[in-house]
């Protein structure tokens, strides 16, 4: 099953309605939770850095993120949600980050117009399970004006006036800066590897 996390924040449910399109075991979790009865966590995100922070620790949600990467569990983070999945946020300072992947989110720079409300495409930086069939190129939706800097854990980039991580990925913890939900059939594709991943790691 995988465990999509509702801390009460945006439209949490986007994600949860792609997996169920895929026919995949999904729930809604809105509190803490055994990862004994999980074998994938997604964390989607909608809305500012340090409310979306402030609101999973509120919840104890957070706890249950720990829980699955120290239980070696598959977690992947949404856009705000893989913002969180850093150590902090430009756009809330003072605000802490969960710090499962190690860098900053930064402001975009020098983009024309914000927020990076459109498709664009990703360049591949290294191979990854979760970009399985991938060859770089591929077209996806971002909605952001914020974003993680480049680090060794970036595995795949985009370029909006400059270069930011579009897809992180730390051991079993991922991150994709756009929208898979509602990027179409790459957007699938994705969740897909990603589903595939966590059936692999559990059996």
């Amino acid at each position: 099953m995988i465990a999509v996390i509702d801390y009460g924040i945006g439209n949490l449910g986007s994600a949860y309605k792609a997996l169920k399109a895929l026919r995949v075991d999904a729930e809604l979790v809105d509190h803490p939770r055994s990862v004994s009865e999980i074998s994938g966590l997604i964390l989607p995100g909608v809305g500012s850095f340090g409310a979306c922070i402030s609101a999973l620790r509120f919840t104890g949600l957070d706890r249950m993120v720990y829980q699955a990467q120290q239980s070696s569990i598959p977690v992947l983070g949404i856009c705000v949600g893989m913002q969180m999945l850093y150590q902090r946020s430009e756009e809330s300072p003072g605000a802490s980050g969960l710090g499962l992947l190690n860098g900053e989110v930064r402001r975009l720079r020098n983009a024309k117009k914000l927020p990076h409300m459109s498709w664009d495409t990703i360049t591949t930086i290294k191979s990854s399970s979760l970009l399985k069939g991938f060859t770089g190129g591929e077209w996806f939706y971002f909605v952001h004006s914020f974003a993680p800097e480049v680090t060794d854990q970036t595995v795949a980039s985009c370029d909006f006036g400059s270069v930011f991580t579009a897809v992180a990925g730390d051991g079993l913890v991922f991150g994709t800066q756009f929208h898979p939900e509602k990027s179409s059939s790459n957007g699938l594709m994705l969740l897909s590897n990603f589903v595939a991943l966590c059936s692999e790691v559990s059996s």
